[in-house]
């Protein structure tokens, strides 16, 4: 099985390139889902503990959270130290789950995939990626999106250059969704043809 690692900045199209690929047949672990399902479930107890008050009911407030972490360094690390090996956790299952069903190609969508150094869990990367213009219209349109919150999401994240210099494959999502399922779909037939070319070999 060929596991695809997806990411990209805030803003880029990613989440929708992600539904592209599952609705080419490809099963996507979506690590962001994965966070709002470990919030209200595994994650949840942990968190309270290491974070007082972050909590209602058995689920993580998230913007409650958001406020301890965002503008504190240590404090996200913290929190990353809980979350990141219960995300990777089921990220793994999913793959053993997916190899073992036969599929030949599987995608981790990865928000953070270089900035938490998840290269090496996946044998390519697909970058989503679009103009800086584009980007920044679509995440200021956001609801509670500030300047500064951007400004802030932005620099703790690998700029969009330095992940499409090391991307294995890049999706332009600037020039409109038909052009990136058209991009999607012809990633998965070339890896496709890969797998089936080593199987053969």
């Amino acid at each position: 099985m060929i596991v695809l690692g997806l990411t990209g900045s805030i803003g880029m199209g990613k989440s929708a390139t992600a539904k592209m690929f599952a609705e080419a047949g490809v099963p996507v672990h979506d690590s962001d889902e994965t966070v709002h399902r470990l919030y209200s479930g595994k994650a949840a107890p942990l968190v309270e503990a290491a974070f007082p008050g972050t909590t209602q009911a058995g689920v993580v407030d998230r913007v409650k959270l958001a406020g301890k972490v965002l503008a504190d360094p240590a404090a996200l690390k913290k929190l990353e130290a809980i979350v990141h090996p219960l995300v990777r956790a089921d990220a793994d299952a999913f793959l053993a789950k997916h190899r073992a069903a036969g599929a030949p190609i599987a995608v981790l969508d990865i928000p953070l995939l270089y900035e938490t150094g998840a290269r090496n869990r996946v044998d390519k990367v697909v970058v989503v990626t679009a103009s800086p213009e584009i980007q920044r219209s679509r995440v200021l349109a956001r609801p509670g999106m500030s300047e500064e919150k951007f400004s802030t999401i932005l620099a703790k994240q690998v700029p969009d250059a330095e992940k499409r210099r090391q991307a294995d494959f890049i999706i332009d999502t600037g020039y409109g969704f038909e052009a990136a399922r058209k991009a999607v779909e012809a990633i998965v037939a070339e890896v496709a043809g890969d797998k089936s070319d080593r199987d053969v070999s």
